[in-house]
């Protein structure tokens, strides 16, 4: 099998949709050999930042010295991207292959009468055995969608991360913020340590979980947290702290920007200070080398092009653009802006709307690309600011932007993954 073809078998499963259950992937895992249990795993979840955090962990196992597997999604150009080492994408015949012996797997259990698992749990188990077949020591996995019947959840990972828990995917969890709540839980494990931001009721049901399965629970704001202390134009300088580690602070300078982002590193750093119990590799020191560099593409992403000014943020329901709207008025507070917004039509779009947009913001309407993208037009009439266009076409959509920002006001795209991929490409290649 070959990288495109590859690709097509991918798009073919799409047939099947995406269906919760751990059946299938169980078995998929048996036939395999479980590799998942042949290297350490950090699992994350929550509502936004996760991807985020996953970046994050996998850089300081990276920086530490050690091996580390990174498993991630959605991808924003290439499935490539969802899987990765040492922060190296998997090259498209590894990937080709990993899915080749995930499919050979699924063939089998077709073959047997089972039912014929999705795409997701098939990039799953590949990137399960892509890890084992590279070697790695640590795998950082992020959920793809809740925690408790998501494909991810066949590990025993040596921390449970759970970012936060707001309302997002709920016809899939419940339809609650309580059974969004309880299938964030569903990844914490017996014994094994949890870290969260979560709040409120969210909160209360995660203790529940953890205490019902005997296992430390270490919350944001009560037990760690890190706050901020300058940013200097390229990089914000921070200070994590904790009562539980004793009374020093630790001050690290933080590549990702986002005012969200000094809670989503002190998840990380807190999850690295109990992986250091185990495993002396991990250091203060590393941890504030990892988090200096580190990267995550379309999270509040800087992508300036000459004097023009231009931040790319894959925020796509309510917490996300408030995330972004205080990170705009946290380091730009005054400037003027213009906004290029894409949103699908399954989204809380006036929500999302009354959160990010000032009366005062230019606004160019396009259409992200997805079969689930809303309607430019309709998004639109919805914008109560003092300009704004429609342009359908992301493309000019984005020329359109710089042209109402001319180097003078600041441009930020916004609004959902399927426009920011696109986006930052178009970006990156204005540059070359």
């Amino acid at each position: 099998m070959n990288f495109a073809q590859a690709l097509q078998y991918l798009e073919d499963l799409n047939v099947f949709g995406s269906q919760l259950g751990l059946t299938r992937i169980q078995q998929l895992m048996e036939l395999l050999g479980r590799p998942q249990v042949q290297y350490r795993t950090i699992h994350v979840t929550g509502t936004n930042g996760k991807g985020s955090v996953t970046a994050m962990l996998a850089g300081i196992l990276t920086q530490s010295g050690i091996r580390t597997g990174m498993y991630v999604s959605p991808h924003l150009l290439s499935y490539t991207e969802r899987m990765q080492i040492d922060g190296q994408t998997i090259s498209e015949q590894d990937f080709a292959d990993s899915i080749a012996a995930a499919r050979a797997a699924a063939d089998k259990m077709v073959a047997g009468g089972a039912e014929q698992p999705t795409q997701f749990e098939i990039l799953t188990a590949a990137a399960f055995w892509y890890f084992k077949q590279q070697s790695v020591e640590y795998a950082v996995i992020e959920v793809g969608l809740g925690g408790l019947l998501d494909s991810t959840n066949v590990i025993t990972p040596e921390v449970s991360v759970i970012t936060n828990v707001t309302m997002e995917h709920a016809d899939r969890c419940g339809g609650t913020l309580a059974g969004i709540a309880h299938h964030k839980a569903g990844i914490i494990k017996a014994g094994v340590p949890v870290v969260t931001a979560a709040a409120g009721e969210p909160l209360k049901i995660l203790q529940a979980a953890a205490a019902e399965k005997n296992t430390d629970i270490f919350i944001a704001g009560q037990d760690f947290s890190s706050s901020f202390v300058s940013f200097d134009g390229q990089a914000q300088h921070l200070e994590f702290s904790s009562g539980l580690l004793g009374a020093v602070k630790e001050p690290y300078d933080l590549q990702m920007l986002g005012a969200h982002q000094i809670e989503n590193s002190a998840l990380a750093v807190m999850t690295a200070q109990l992986l250091h119990n185990t495993d002396e590799r991990i250091t203060p020191e590393t941890i504030a080398l990892a988090l200096a560099i580190t990267s995550w593409p379309g999270r509040f992403e800087r992508m300036d092009q000459g004097g023009q000014r231009i931040i790319i943020d894959g925020a796509h329901n309510p917490d996300g653009m408030r995330a972004l709207r205080q990170s705009l008025d946290l380091y730009y507070p005054a400037q003027e802006r213009v906004i290029l917004l894409g949103i699908l039509k399954d989204k809380d779009i006036h929500t999302m709307l009354e959160t990010l947009l000032r009366p005062n913001d230019t606004v160019v309407v396009t259409a992200p690309n997805s079969e689930r993208a809303s309607d430019p037009a309709v998004v639109a009439r919805q914008i109560r600011t003092q300009h704004v266009e429609v342009q359908p076409d992301p493309a000019e959509a984005l020329s359109r932007a710089l042209e109402l920002a001319n180097g003078e006001r600041l441009l930020c795209a916004a609004g959902s993954l399927y426009l920011i991929g696109g986006i930052r490409q178009q970006l990156l290649n204005k540059k070359e």
